[in-house]
């Protein structure tokens, strides 16, 4: 379980009336969030279930599940050594590969296997470069992914880089109750269809 704040850069136009922070709920295949615009009132929370999404929530929920970054690395493959390096104060190795998406989801945890493979299926390359940065103890301390994303029209790149620290320090999540969910029509898109 974890509880992410997510602050949305301005829109193109440089509009300085951004959106205000999303709050993201993770649990195992589902995704909470609060403050998503798109008609949901503030005080309600979506609920998503990330087996169903085309990416898994690699890049749906802004690229910020901690579990999604690390599952992915179960299909490492051609990985290399860079070197020693410091992070935030922490020596760390880097290492340099590329992941694969199918790989990753038949080896995936069974809380985050049907995550990994909706992804497996919604990327237009099973391939996904990385770069990972982990402590003397083993610790995930920093990861870039590379992802190539399939969806209408040509692929989009989405490069995605999380920093891991904190490790040990209690974290309380309370999931929201089924009536603080919105269940009505959410806005797909600028101008698209609305979706239950």
């Amino acid at each position: 379980l974890g509880r992410i704040r997510v602050v949305l850069p301005k829109d193109a136009t440089g509009s300085p009336d951004g959106h205000p922070p999303i709050t993201e709920l993770l649990a195992p295949g589902v995704l909470y969030m609060k403050n998503r615009g798109a008609g949901v009132p503030e005080d309600k929370w979506v609920r998503i279930d990330t087996t169903v999404l085309e990416d898994g929530n690699l890049v749906t929920g802004g690229v910020t599940d901690p579990m999604a970054a690390a599952e992915l690395l179960r299909g490492a493959g051609e990985v290399r050594y860079v070197g020693r390096t410091e992070l935030a104060g922490v020596a760390v190795r880097h290492y340099r590969g590329t992941a694969d998406l199918g790989r990753a989801a038949r080896a995936a945890s069974p809380e985050s296997r049907g995550a990994m493979a909706a992804a497996a299926k919604g990327f237009s390359s099973d391939a996904v470069p990385f770069d990972v940065y982990l402590d003397d103890d083993g610790l995930l301390r920093k990861v870039r992914h590379r992802f190539s994303f399939a969806a209408e029209g040509p692929p989009v790149a989405v490069v995605s880089t999380m920093l891991l620290y904190g490790f040990g320090a209690t974290v309380s999540v309370e999931l929201p109750r089924e009536a603080d969910i919105y269940t009505g029509s959410v806005q797909q898109g600028a101008d698209g269809p609305e979706a239950p």
